[in-house]
């Protein structure tokens, strides 16, 4: 059993109901989207409690074994040799965190599972696989990671999760390309994709974040 991941949480006021569980990118922690809260504007009622968890800590091969937060280690340029063991870890522990939010009274429909760059790739590897609804899938920069074994695991239940990916033009760390793959292989699957691109590299755009903010509002009923 994996342990349970430290967080840094953020409450858009009292006794929430939702939940946003944000993983941050390779190298990163928790604190890398701490700032986007109050960017996004959203209502103090009902509130949303974002979680914020650090990856474990990991050599990394791509940056010559050096030791850095990383929800996976990363062998080589492409993403064509995975870290399997290293993301069905990280799936383990991202699912305890779906399972404590549970605990303190927020219903699966009700969390967002949400990511950056290696973040977003297991918001996908972990969310597609759920065995409860969940409310929506936010990945940013990144690709589907273990795409071989989605058809044999996906959840049921989370057949029509809406799907919101973004990502920039000029990225020069997960080509573009390489991201538009995964999204066409989620669409073929029968999944639906809510896709968005921006003039920015491997990062996060006010345009973007603006258009963050109407999707959870959305997916979260917010406005209701």
């Amino acid at each position: 059993m994996a342990d349970q991941l430290e967080t840094i949480e953020i409450e858009t006021g009292p006794a929430p109901r939702a939940s946003v569980v944000w993983l941050h990118g390779l190298g990163a922690d928790g604190h890398d989207f701490e700032p986007i809260v109050p960017e996004l504007g959203l209502p103090g009622a009902p509130a949303v409690r974002f979680v914020f968890p650090h990856a474990p800590v990991r050599p990394v091969t791509i940056n010559q074994g050096m030791v850095m937060r990383a929800w996976y280690d990363v062998y080589g340029p492409g993403g064509r040799q995975e870290d399997a063991a290293g993301l069905r870890a990280s799936q383990q522990a991202v699912t305890m965190l779906i399972e404590r939010e549970r605990s303190r009274g927020v219903a699966a429909e009700s969390i967002v599972l949400a990511g950056f760059s290696q973040g977003g790739a297991m918001a996908l590897l972990t969310g597609l696989r759920h065995p409860e609804r969940l409310a929506g899938l936010l990945a940013l920069s990144c690709s589907m990671p273990l795409a071989a074994t989605l058809a044999g695991e996906a959840s049921a239940a989370n057949r029509e999760v809406p799907i919101f990916m973004a990502h920039g033009r000029y990225d020069d760390v997960v080509p573009l390309e390489r991201a538009g793959t995964s999204r066409d292989a989620l669409v073929k699957a029968g999944y639906h994709v809510d896709w968005r691109e921006y003039p920015m590299p491997h990062a996060v755009c006010a345009e973007e974040i603006a258009d963050i903010a109407t999707w959870l509002g959305t997916v979260l009923r917010l406005g209701a």
